[in-house]
């Protein structure tokens, strides 16, 4: 209370940028994104031809990884082009829900000090009223207002540094986790494309027919 009321859309922020930071640890998870060696299962899958919509379904209901190999699973039997267009629009509502929040995480950090900037002037601004009210004999009045706008500043810096140091950080993760998928991506395209090169067969030379000399036989 000592910061004054406008202390309140600082507390306000800080639990938003709390519960946007403990939810995108939990999703954002390696093993959740990026289930160990699911990408080698799958790829085992299409060679085996195990790829009913059943299990299609449950793959891509798994992780973000396992959506977007279904995703390319799922018109396999198509050209190539076809096939990595249909990955890219899969990835990209992917990589939008990994980067769900934080806009706001970042917007937090960007308004954090504005509202600390604004308390330290309304604190001001309190101070000098009580100065021309009463003049400066009452020490205890200015520092009153000092006091508030010192408060609101820091409450605001304690609440902005965090939220931006861990919007960067999630945004290098999902940038890591995109660049995994990718590959994994790829590789699944070649296998569904690319056919295994066909051994070729050696070529006999003919035989060409000696020449009979005239008169023989």
């Amino acid at each position: 209370m000592a910061g004054g009321w406008a202390m309140v859309p600082i507390l306000i922020c800080s639990a938003i940028a709390l519960a946007i930071v403990l939810e995108r640890c939990w999703t954002l998870r390696r093993k959740s994104v990026l289930p160990p060696g699911l990408g080698d299962e799958v790829r085992q899958w299409a060679r085996a031809g195990q790829l009913d919509p059943s299990h299609l379904e449950t793959l891509s209901n798994g992780s973000p990884l396992g959506e977007l190999l279904a995703a390319a699973l799922a018109v396999r039997k198509q050209p190539r082009e076809l096939i990595k267009e249909r990955i890219e629009d899969t990835g990209r509502h992917v990589i939008h829900r990994m980067e769900r929040y934080l806009n706001t995480l970042g917007t937090i950090a960007l308004i954090g000090p504005l509202l600390g900037l604004f308390g330290t002037v309304i604190g001001l601004i309190r101070m000098f009223m009580e100065v021309m009210a009463g003049g400066i004999g009452d020490p205890a009045k200015m520092a009153g207002g000092i006091g508030e706008a010192l408060i609101c500043t820091a409450s605001g810096l304690t609440v902005a540094i965090p939220a931006y140091v861990l919007h960067r950080y999630f945004r290098s993760r999902v940038a890591g986790y995109c660049v995994e998928m990718e590959k994994q991506a790829t590789a699944l395209l070649d296998d569904l494309t690319l056919a295994p090169p066909v051994a070729a067969t050696p070529v006999r030379p003919r035989r060409t027919p000696m020449p009979t000399a005239p008169g023989a036989g």
